[in-house]
């Protein structure tokens, strides 16, 4: 991992410990980026016709590397637009269970659509606490971070596949923004039912490119409406005979973008999903160390049995300020601050914060 490191500038001038906010951009991507636009300088529509047509192919990289069908594929600018043309499908007589304060993206667009509601905290026994909340309440939907964008709470994937086969006509809807690109999943084997990510953060393909992934379980529960010339591919003679995921793209989808998001996880794959698993399994349990050596962390996390590398400390805006001379990237969120960390950081970058950390704090 280290002869990646290179590949992304910024981290000559700081410690990066914010890729749960903005995934960084290499070098290798820049490169591909600025040949992509040369070859729309020259070629115009022709290019961009050639890039409309090459859009099947990168729903299969995307199904590769996440094991979904290509066809169960859908490419959206981001989470935001693609969960909301979902949910305007979902009738609202669904009973939905959430996270509390989950992202906004999440619960928000529940919460306007008045559906019928019941929540659960992350925090040790939200695993339990969900269960219990779907068996007693008869819930429909259960809708969730996969990763918690505050303080790096992560599910129990086992626990989501037992649900599922428990309650199997339970919706699960997951988003994996926070997710993605952290170790390898297998969707089809999930117990997800819908899984949608924007892709610029841990799978840093830059802004303006994401997707879902749908289970053919499921699409018969969603009545979409979202359409236009995108849904048919420029053939209006298609009007009647629109694939489920095509109601997610009802407009054109750049190659610009798309194509990043391409390039993106061919990137990951070369590196292996696998080999940045082991990278962040080792910098989760050095940072969860020194972390909770130095009191910071919230007792609910220390009492989880794994956890992501997004972190949440305690600390005001001074401290973060403090951080911040030292050049070290960080987030305010909530109550706290936000450090997360990728593959591409190292673990003696954990030791420099928790040294820096531990001289502040001690007097």
């Amino acid at each position: 991992m280290q002869s990646l490191r290179k590949k992304f500038p910024v981290l000559n001038q700081c410690i990066y410990a914010n890729t749960a906010s903005a995934g960084l951009l290499s070098e290798d991507l820049m490169e591909w980026r600025q040949g992509h636009d040369l070859d729309y300088l020259i070629g115009g529509s022709e290019m961009k016709n050639k890039g409309f047509a090459h859009m099947p192919v990168i729903k299969k990289t995307i199904g590769g590397v996440f094991n979904c069908k290509p066809d169960n594929v859908a490419m959206v600018p981001n989470f935001s637009l693609g969960f909301n043309l979902l949910l305007e499908g979902l009738p609202k007589d669904k009973k939905v269970l959430l996270v509390n304060k989950d992202y906004p993206s999440v619960n928000w667009p529940f919460e306007t659509r008045n559906f019928n509601r019941e929540y659960v905290d992350a925090d040790e026994n939200m695993e339990a606490n969900i269960h219990e909340k779907v068996k007693v309440y008869g819930i429909d939907v259960l809708a969730l971070s996969l990763v918690q964008w505050m303080d790096g709470v992560l599910i129990d994937f086992d626990f989501l596949k037992d649900l599922k086969k428990e309650f199997p006509n339970l919706i699960i809807m997951a988003d994996g923004t926070q997710y993605c690109g952290i170790e390898p999943f297998d969707f089809e084997d999930s117990g997800i039912d819908v899984l949608g990510a924007s892709a610029y953060k841990w799978l840093l393909a830059g802004y303006g490119n994401g997707f879902f992934l749908i289970k053919d379980g499921v699409m018969d529960q969603f009545q979409l409406r979202g359409i236009g010339n995108g849904s048919v591919n420029n053939d209006a003679s298609q009007r009647n005979n629109i694939p489920f995921c095509k109601f997610l793209e009802p407009g054109h989808l750049d190659s610009f973008n798309f194509g990043s998001l391409e390039f993106a996880l061919n990137f990951l794959d070369e590196i292996g999903l696998d080999n940045v698993q082991v990278q962040l399994e080792k910098l989760s349990k050095k940072a969860m160390s020194a972390f909770s050596e130095l009191d910071l962390l919230a007792p609910s996390i220390l009492k989880r049995k794994q956890h992501s590398t997004i972190f949440n400390i305690k600390g005001d805006e001074k401290l973060f300020n403090r951080l911040a001379e030292e050049n070290i990237v960080a987030s305010l969120r909530g109550d706290g601050i936000r450090l997360s960390f990728h593959f591409y950081n190292t673990e003696e970058e954990v030791d420099v914060v928790f040294k820096l950390l531990k001289r502040w704090l001690s007097k």
